[in-house]
C-alpha cells in the first residue's frame, strides 16, 4: 500500500542470466522470455530443411507430376552451412543435422554453423540475435560443449556490430550455462 512505509527491495541471490564475451552481452533465458528484440533468430536444421517445414497440409497449387519432379530434383544443404530466410527478423537455418547419419549431428558441423551465423550477422550489420544451443534440441550434443564452442567462436570473431545474443536455454539452467561459459 502506498504511504504505509513499506518499500520494494530487490532480493539478491536470484539466478544470473547474463554475461559478456568481448563486446557481446549474452543473456541466457528460456524460450518465450525474450530479453530484447532480435534482428535474427537461428534454428537447428537438417540438410533437407525438414525440421523447419510447415506441418500444415495445403493444396500445392501445382500438378502432382510437376511437384514430384521438383521434389526428386531437390539437393540437400551442406552440413555446417547456414541458410538465411525472411527478414525482420531474419531466420538463420543452421544445418547441423543429416538425418541419414547416426548420430545426426557432428561437432564440426555445429562449429562451422556457429561461425557462419556470427559472420552472417556481422555481414548484415545485425546488432542482436537469438540462438538455441545447436545440436542439443534434436541431437545429443552436450550443452557444456556447445557453450564452450560458442564462446571460442565469438572470441575468435571480434564482432564489430553484434552487441546482444539471446541464448535460448532450457528452463532453470541459465545460471549453470553461464558458469560453464565463464569457466572457459
Amino acid at each position: 500500500m502506498a504511504g504505509d512505509g513499506a518499500e520494494l527491495r530487490l532480493i539478491q541471490g536470484g539466478q544470473r542470466s547474463e554475461t559478456s564475451v568481448g563486446p557481446v552481452r549474452i543473456v541466457a533465458t528460456p524460450e518465450g522470455t525474450a530479453p530484447f528484440s532480435v534482428d535474427a533468430v537461428a534454428f537447428e536444421e537438417d540438410t533437407f530443411l525438414v525440421m523447419s517445414a510447415d506441418l500444415a497440409v495445403r493444396d500445392p497449387g501445382e500438378h502432382p507430376m510437376k511437384l514430384m519432379t521438383r521434389v526428386i530434383g531437390t539437393q540437400p544443404e551442406t552440413p555446417g552451412n547456414v541458410v538465411v530466410k525472411g527478414r525482420a527478423p531474419f531466420r538463420f537455418l543452421a544445418i547441423v543435422h543429416d538425418l541419414n547419419e547416426e548420430p545426426s549431428w557432428r561437432e564440426e558441423w555445429i562449429a562451422r554453423a556457429l561461425d557462419k551465423i556470427f559472420r552472417e550477422a556481422e555481414r548484415r550489420k545485425l546488432k542482436s540475435i537469438a540462438m538455441p544451443m545447436l545440436g542439443t534440441k534434436h541431437g545429443s550434443f552436450q550443452k557444456p560443449r556447445f557453450v564452450k564452442l560458442m564462446r571460442r567462436t565469438l572470441e575468435g570473431l571480434s564482432p564489430r556490430y553484434l552487441r546482444r545474443l539471446w541464448l535460448v536455454v532450457p528452463d532453470r539452467t541459465s545460471g549453470k550455462i553461464l558458469e560453464i561459459m565463464e569457466s572457459e
